[in-house]
């Protein structure tokens, strides 16, 4: 079945704008829980679900969509607490997470897809197509933070430059939105940020992305940051039992400060699993597919890994 159609009553046609974010899509219910979801593409094309990072929304896709679009009908999920989604305060577990991408499966996808996640998104997919093979045919996985909990006794180690922004934009968040800044200016005041190689980061990142960064911090909870600072997320991949999905992980490069996925670490669950691999694109920060050096090594490995993978047939 290409979709599956649902109540009225959970299921919803939305349009509009919220704090910078454009919302044209679907509102879904996901246990009490109205999730956004954004479409494009033929809906009879071959499915593919995309998952952003934490403090994002599914406008970080933005740049790639018309073309994926051509040969995918895309589902874009907005996570609890981002985006044009419900706010959860207290709910924005790594369980939490997964169901939300599961509900976008169920309810709106309806067939096995392929998935392509950054960060949060990215672990997200991991854990989902090692625990719901089921639902997926491939797995696109940008620096995902694989076995940060278990190996070191928290999310994030101890003075990381990721964490310490999270820190940072977690106390700054409330009055930033308070103030009624335009994604624009937010953006324009983005791009002057200096970085950890020295650049701005306007000399850094995309247009495009700084845009993107600026419309998902003025539409994001901030309390989502809490489990992160917190060093509270909840591992739920499992080490040991390997992925039988059709697999890539991208990391970033790991002497770049802001790096979070440990290349070591993903080739030792590839070697558990049947069809993963994993590519490190060298000077690659955390943001690989916003990053102007980055992006067209990126997307060049997401689309021939897809291909390869017979996705779409």
């Amino acid at each position: 079945m290409r979709h599956q159609t649902l109540p009225t009553s959970s299921r919803r046609t939305s349009r509009g704008s919220a704090a910078g974010v454009t919302v044209t899509g679907v509102q879904i219910d996901n246990d009490g829980i109205e999730l956004h979801v954004a479409e494009d593409g033929d809906p009879a094309a071959p499915p593919l679900l995309m998952l952003h990072g934490i403090t994002s929304f599914g406008g970080t896709w933005d740049w790639i969509v018309p073309e994926l679009a051509e040969r995918f009908r895309v589902s874009r999920l907005d996570f609890r607490g981002h985006g044009a989604s419900a706010r959860v305060p207290g709910g924005y577990g790594s369980a939490q997470y997964l169901s939300d991408a599961i509900a976008v499966c169920e309810q709106v996808i309806g067939e096995p897809c392929a998935v392509i996640g950054h960060s949060l998104g990215g672990i997200t997919a991991l854990i989902a197509v090692q625990q719901r093979p089921d639902l997926f045919r491939a797995a696109v996985v940008e620096d995902p933070p694989m076995f940060v909990v278990p190996r070191a006794g928290e999310p994030v180690a101890e003075g990381h430059v990721l964490l310490d922004a999270f820190t940072v934009m977690r106390r700054s968040l409330p009055s930033l939105q308070a103030f009624g800044m335009a994604a624009e200016a937010v953006a324009g005041f983005l791009a002057q940020v200096p970085t950890s190689s020295g650049e701005t980061m306007g000399e850094t990142i995309e247009a495009d992305g700084l845009l993107s960064i600026a419309g998902s911090l003025l539409a994001v909870d901030p309390t989502v940051l809490d489990p992160v600072v917190g060093r509270a997320l909840d591992p739920l991949l499992d080490a040991e039992e390997g992925i039988a999905t059709p697999t890539l992980v991208v990391t970033a490069d790991p002497a770049v400060p802001g790096a979070i996925c440990d290349p070591d670490a993903a080739r030792e669950l590839a070697a558990k699993s049947s069809a993963m691999e994993v590519v490190t694109i060298a000077g690659a920060g955390h943001l690989i597919h916003d990053e102007i050096a980055s992006r067209a090594r990126f997307r060049a490995l997401t689309v021939e890994f897809l291909s390869r993978m017979g996705v779409p047939t």
